[in-house]
């Protein structure tokens, strides 16, 4: 199989179920978000240079390919024959927020986001789950979204800034607290 179609040269490309739609379309632009966040999850994997979060990372990344599919199907159809997010799934980011925080310290203050390699990727994930939970929502506005697609996004976002924080404990490395007011030496 070739990975060029040239079908969507024109601008449109296919859903599951019936039907072709711009690349910009709203459905396109949450499915799309879902995949960029996705790949953002691989450099941050690609960071975990001890593993310390691999198995989580990659339940999330298989996770996400079934919340990709799920924005993508068009029909009651096509939503039959895939796995669905569901309350179990968003169950399970909680508990994983729940064990990370268990090593951390109250959070009393905003926190700059960066720190070790791995948690500044995980941050930057963070941001990207965001901005998908943000195109989904906006989706939801004109099509039918299941809200487990929109908790699980939240949560999952809740649980990417855990572990930014957790990956900077386990590295020895203190989280920058946020300092308002003007620059120092100004």
């Amino acid at each position: 199989m070739k990975i060029y179609t040239r079908r969507g040269d024109d601008g449109m490309t296919g859903l599951l179920g019936a039907g072709r739609v711009l690349k910009s379309a709203p459905r396109v632009e949450a499915y799309g978000s879902v995949d960029e966040l996705n790949a953002v999850l691989g450099v941050a994997r690609a960071q975990d240079m001890n593993g310390w979060l691999a198995a989580s990372l990659d339940s999330i990344q298989n996770r996400l390919f079934a919340v990709g599919a799920e924005l993508a199907s068009t029909t009651p159809e096509a939503l039959a024959t895939l796995e669905r997010i569901d309350a179990a799934s968003v169950a399970w980011l909680e508990t994983e927020i729940d064990r990370l925080e268990a090593d951390l310290a109250p959070l009393t203050q905003f926190i700059v986001p960066g720190g070790s390699p791995f948690a500044a990727a995980l941050h930057v994930a963070r941001t990207v789950c965001r901005r998908a939970e943000r195109r989904v929502v906006a989706l939801a506005q004109s099509d039918p979204v299941s809200p487990e697609v929109v908790h699980y996004l939240n949560r999952l976002a809740d649980l990417l800034f855990v572990m930014a924080r957790w990956a900077n404990h386990r590295a020895g490395v203190v989280d920058l607290p946020w300092q308002p007011g003007p620059p120092s030496g100004a």
